[in-house]
């Protein structure tokens, strides 16, 4: 597996990136990949099927200008930012059984994962239906996009977040798994200890994705922000 530490210059062009690796491996045959990447300043960030109306303050938004974006995977909106690491995995579903099914596939991806943080975070476990959590108090949310092959599942892992800035721009989710309950962001989220570099170093151990891409694709990265990523009514399309 190939590993991809690049933060490209705006929000569009990382989501674009992330699926533009997912096109490569389905279609030119590029591979199996993991990526990191981080956003410095607040940005909201809806899932594919994300209604604006349900999930964000956007009064909040405007008056501190937090930009929105779309990406092209399921799942909930989240709020990223400075101690908020974000990862992205390409996997074939040819390797193993269980990533053939989307279910399973989050099950036999957050395991490992969980397991391969032990070192940073004990306790670490698959919660719901796509996040990671600890005693109930989840740190990592996870969304997928499918291909006929390849899967593309990426995430957050919060490790110095701020929760309590979430309320002012993210609303209490109308969907959400049965082991939040009622909880506020402040009370439900929860933080990694600061070990960033030992985070990727675990995930990078874990899915052994021991050499560099020699690059990425630039092209397809900019025909998507034309087709969907910088287009106003992708981002507000719900």
């Amino acid at each position: 597996m190939f590993f991809l530490d690049v933060t490209l210059p705006s929000l569009p062009e990382n989501l674009a990136l992330d699926e533009a690796l997912l096109l490569e491996a389905e279609e030119a045959g590029a591979g199996e990949v993991l990526r990191k990447w981080r956003w410095p300043s607040l940005a909201v960030v809806l899932g594919a099927g994300g209604i604006i109306a349900e999930d964000v303050n956007e009064a909040g938004c405007i008056a501190d200008r937090i930009p929105l974006a779309r990406r092209s995977s399921g799942g909930g909106t989240v709020l990223l930012g400075p101690g908020c690491l974000l990862f992205s995995l390409v996997l074939d579903t040819e390797r193993e059984r269980a990533l053939q099914q989307i279910h399973s596939s989050y099950r036999f991806i957050l395991q490992r994962i969980g397991k391969a943080l032990a070192p940073v975070q004990a306790g670490a476990e698959f919660s719901g239906t796509s996040d990671l959590a600890v005693a109930g108090r989840k740190f990592s949310g996870n969304s997928q996009q499918r291909k006929r092959r390849f899967v593309l599942h990426h995430g957050t892992m919060l490790h110095s977040f701020d929760m309590d800035i979430m309320s002012r721009y993210l609303k209490l989710p109308p969907r959400r798994p049965g082991y939040r309950a009622d909880r506020s962001h402040a009370d439900f989220l929860m933080n990694l200890r600061d070990q960033p570099e030992q985070i990727v170093a675990s995930l990078r151990r874990e899915w052994q994705a021991e050499r560099d891409l020699p690059g990425w694709p630039e092209e397809r990265v900019r025909n998507l922000l034309i087709e969907k990523y910088d287009r106003d009514d992708w981002i507000r399309r719900r």
